[in-house]
């Protein structure tokens, strides 16, 4: 057992009490709705998200209800983000299975993401924390912010290392640092604790993307999704804009010229990967996640030594290293 599922088998409680009202918040009288949730409950992913709100809690005080009407709302959100991603992208695969809307086509995909949006809401506003409420909104907001930038980067072809962070921080760290936000409002906790694992989460939430970007240099049948598909939509991720932001790298005017065309042809697509690869984007990108995990770290030294502390920890560990 890895660390990653000693952390989910200690929190298995909290996990149950969260997927059941995940279950709960779903059901509906609808066949279609009801035929699709189920599905899309039974391939659940990791759980990251709502793991980050109950350890976050756990730092504080006690897991109540609130913060599993949390967690289970922040996980709607990012389900619904993704329901509306595989629209966008035109994704036919994801977590190994049929997306919505390959299965039911872009019409029932987009509806589908709508519910899970207003479940999301209506579970915030159960808590009948403002604070909550706000965050979930505000979140909802941050996550469109961060793909309508990618989208309007790559249309402008900005190749710059600031304006990816921006990015990332929009479109992942926000939802990381909202998790650790929400653990601690759901107890009515706002105070340097409580902002301290907020700012670890949002290192965190960066480290994520850039782990999953890397994904997409590689061949990786188990991921679960296709890979090269960010070059394909004119997305240049940190490893290869490390490189085409290196003017000393062999062939880089060929690169740079090749990476701004309008429509890559797959051969196109490989040619850039193997210069990411072949020119220390991949180590870049590593060493970089490596410098936010020390940095992450240091956010945690005003807590006392404990075992959350230390499963937050070995979970930045576990997204440097994941495999999938």
């Amino acid at each position: 057992m890895n660390t990653f599922e000693s952390i989910r088998t200690k929190l298995a409680p909290e996990l149950n009490r969260l997927n059941d009202r995940i279950q709960r918040q779903l059901d509906t009288s609808n066949p279609l709705l009801q035929s699709i949730v189920k599905e899309s409950l039974r391939a659940k992913g990791k759980l990251i998200r709502p793991i980050i709100v109950i350890l976050s809690a756990r730092m504080l005080g006690d897991v109540n209800d609130h913060v599993i009407e949390a967690a289970a709302a922040v996980e709607l959100l990012h389900n619904a983000s993704l329901i509306h991603d595989d629209v966008i992208d035109m994704t036919a695969v994801r977590r190994g299975n049929p997306t919505v809307n390959a299965v039911w086509g872009n019409h029932v995909a987009v509806l589908v993401g709508d519910y899970f949006v207003s479940s999301a809401l209506q579970l915030a506003i159960n808590t009948a924390k403002m604070p909550i409420v706000e965050q979930v909104c505000s979140l909802g907001k941050n996550l469109s912010l961060g793909e309508l930038d990618q989208v309007y980067n790559a249309y402008h072809h900005t190749l710059a290392e600031d304006t990816y962070f921006r990015v990332i921080g929009y479109k992942t760290a926000s939802l990381f640092m909202a998790c650790a936000r929400l653990g601690a409002y759901a107890q009515d906790i706002d105070n340097a604790e409580s902002h301290a694992l907020a700012e670890f989460a949002r290192i965190l939430g960066l480290a994520f993307q850039m782990r999953d970007d890397i994904f997409d240099y590689f061949d990786q049948s188990d991921v679960g999704k296709p890979t090269g598909n960010d070059l394909r939509e004119g997305k240049i991720t940190l490893p290869l804009l490390h490189v085409l932001l290196d003017n000393n790298a062999p062939g880089h005017d060929d690169m740079l010229q090749l990476a701004r065309t309008e429509q890559l042809a797959d051969d196109d697509i490989q040619r850039l990967i193997r210069y990411a690869r072949d020119n220390g984007g991949i180590e870049y990108t590593y060493a970089c996640m490596n410098e936010l995990r020390d940095r992450a770290t240091d956010t945690l030294d005003i807590f006392p030594d404990s075992e959350y502390k230390r499963d937050l920890l070995a979970l930045f560990d576990f997204i440097i290293e994941r495999k999938y």
